[in-house]
């Protein structure tokens, strides 16, 4: 299928704009990602209806932590990827560069995840920016049908791709690494800079995009305590105090099976800096059972939800998102219908 974020020039290359790549792309080529290629002067995406991982996941697997605590997600991704992590989970797929995966339209998509009773569809395992004509069509059914639509990014998506999919995204979980430090994306992760990515919070949060923050916190070599001080201060500078940040736990996988597991005692400290720099909520993952996985409220410190892994138990927290102790607002959003009232307050907001 033709792409929609490309642009054609005078020599029969094609710019794809997509992500911050940005690839100059020859007749016959694929752009980095190996699945968008230049097919006789226009960029086709390979992997349109071309699934290559589909399952069933809690909303918090992704994690998205303060939208719909408790729901089921259909979640699936394709071939390719934008980035070339050297510790990659998902390696299989997202560094692969050929087209693999069942033949699945949007709409047989959607009317699976209605039939297996989730809440929303998620975009994921490999990066969503790479095939994201297809997110998009699935993602405007789903919307239609009253899903909700989460993309877990690294967010290196351009301007152009952002607005693109605000019209069907409701949530971005964008997934720093290592800190954020430009060196450890240049080594690991074949990226000239993080810089970029800072502007796609702050243009997703402007647009209406419920965001959330994670930061893979790799021991030795991506765990400075300077460098996650300079990434949390540039968060809350796009994105404000209240906006969910959770540091995961680094396991050994692809080709640094010799990195150990980093240390909780590592992670605690990267969620004391963050509350020390002002913000509301900070948390650990890929700890299971730690209390740094539940959500205390900023006002009085009452627990609001508790959680176990994935799995979420409701505690101070009533059906408005407010705490039950002291009141304080959240801006948790528990209801599909606080959703839609937020998506309208922004539609007019840009109206104006």
């Amino acid at each position: 299928m033709e792409a929609v974020l490309y642009s054609k020039e005078a020599d029969g290359k094609v710019r794809c704009t997509a992500c911050i790549r940005r690839c100059r792309i020859g007749p016959g080529q694929p752009g980095f990602c190996g699945i968008r290629v230049n097919n006789g002067g226009k960029l086709d995406l390979l992997t349109y209806s071309r699934p290559f991982s589909i399952q069933i996941d809690p909303i918090e697997k992704k994690p998205v932590l303060h939208m719909l605590p408790g729901s089921s997600i259909l979640s699936f991704g394709t071939t390719g990827c934008n980035f070339a992590c050297q510790y990659c989970q998902n390696y299989s797929m997202s560094q692969r560069k050929d087209v693999r995966g069942s033949v699945m339209e949007p709409r047989e998509i959607v009317r699976m995840a209605i039939e297996m009773g989730c809440n929303g569809i998620a975009y994921t395992y490999n990066e969503p920016t790479v095939f994201m004509e297809f997110a998009h069509d699935v993602g405007m059914l789903a919307r239609s049908k009253g899903l909700i639509n989460i993309f877990v990014t690294n967010g290196y998506e351009t301007m152009e791709a952002v607005e693109y999919a605000s019209s069907f995204l409701d949530s971005m979980t964008i997934d720093f690494k290592g800190n954020a430090s430009n060196s450890f994306y240049r080594r690991y992760i074949s990226v000239p800079s993080a810089d970029q990515i800072f502007d796609t919070i702050g243009f997703a949060v402007s647009s209406g995009i419920h965001v959330e923050i994670t930061d893979l916190v790799v021991p030795g070599i991506g765990d400075s305590l300077e460098d996650a001080r300079s990434m949390i201060r540039r968060i809350k500078d796009k994105a404000g105090t209240s906006i969910p940040i959770s540091f995961l736990r680094f396991h050994p996988d692809y080709k640094m099976m010799d990195v150990p597991s980093t240390p909780v005692e590592t992670l605690e400290r990267h969620q004391a800096l963050a509350k020390e720099e002002g913000m509301q909520y900070a948390y650990i993952g890929n700890v299971f059972g730690h209390p740094l996985e539940s959500t205390y409220c900023p006002s009085c410190g009452a627990l609001l939800i508790r959680r176990t892994g994935f799995h979420s138990e409701f505690k101070y927290l009533d059906e408005s998102g407010r705490c039950k102790k002291c009141g304080y607002s959240t801006g948790i959003i528990l209801r599909y219908e606080q959703l839609e009232l937020r998506r309208n307050l922004n539609i007019q907001t840009q109206g104006h």
